[in-house]
């Protein structure tokens, strides 16, 4: 595997670069053969919303010339639409971070099959996670993708339960379908 360089994009760049982004979600992402189109649409449809959400960060992995890898997340909204259809009751003490402002949603990581099993999802995540003064981090994930949560228990996240989103809401989800059932993991994050 080539050397693979992360850097940060800023909110600009990432608007810049929206179609290798989306290019990178669809190899990532091999789903149904010949709905390549209407994913690679609908991610970009959520990735134009994503980037515009408060606290927006994003890490960008390059190797031999071209991308390799994506990571990006965005602080939640104080109002916990992020928990809606969660199938326990979220604990207070995650609700009141939420409420200030102090839950960070890892909202996309993708990583190129020849890119995989190399580390670089890990170190991706730890750049994206450097700057942000969130107390937690949280994600939803496809419960039958192994590979990440096998990722997930390797760097101490914890489920926290199962989750449907309402019919009206987007809640962006690693490598998921929109209104999917997820996992929500989290993550207490240390100052």
């Amino acid at each position: 595997m080539p050397e693979v360089f992360i850097r940060r994009l800023s909110r600009w760049q990432a608007e810049q670069q929206r179609e290798d982004v989306a290019d990178v979600y669809v190899e990532a992402y091999h789903r149904v053969h010949g709905e390549e189109f209407h994913d690679r649409q609908e991610f970009l449809r959520a990735f134009a919303e994503d980037v515009q959400r408060t606290g927006f960060d994003m890490v960008v992995a390059s190797g031999g010339g071209k991308p390799t890898a994506h990571a990006y997340g965005f602080l939640l909204d104080r109002a916990g639409e992020w928990w809606r259809g969660l199938d326990v009751d979220v604990p207070w003490d995650i609700e009141e971070l939420t409420v200030s402002g102090q839950v960070f949603a890892l909202a996309e990581l993708m990583v190129l099959p020849a890119y995989r099993r190399g580390g670089v999802a890990t170190r991706m995540v730890e750049q994206l996670l450097l700057r942000t003064d969130a107390a937690l981090v949280t994600l939803r994930v496809d419960p039958a993708n192994e590979a990440a949560v096998g990722a997930l228990r390797s760097w101490g996240w914890t489920r926290l339960g199962a989750a449907t989103p309402p019919a009206a809401a987007v809640v962006p989800s690693v490598g998921v379908g929109v209104g999917a059932v997820t996992d929500v993991w989290c993550r207490a994050l240390t100052p």
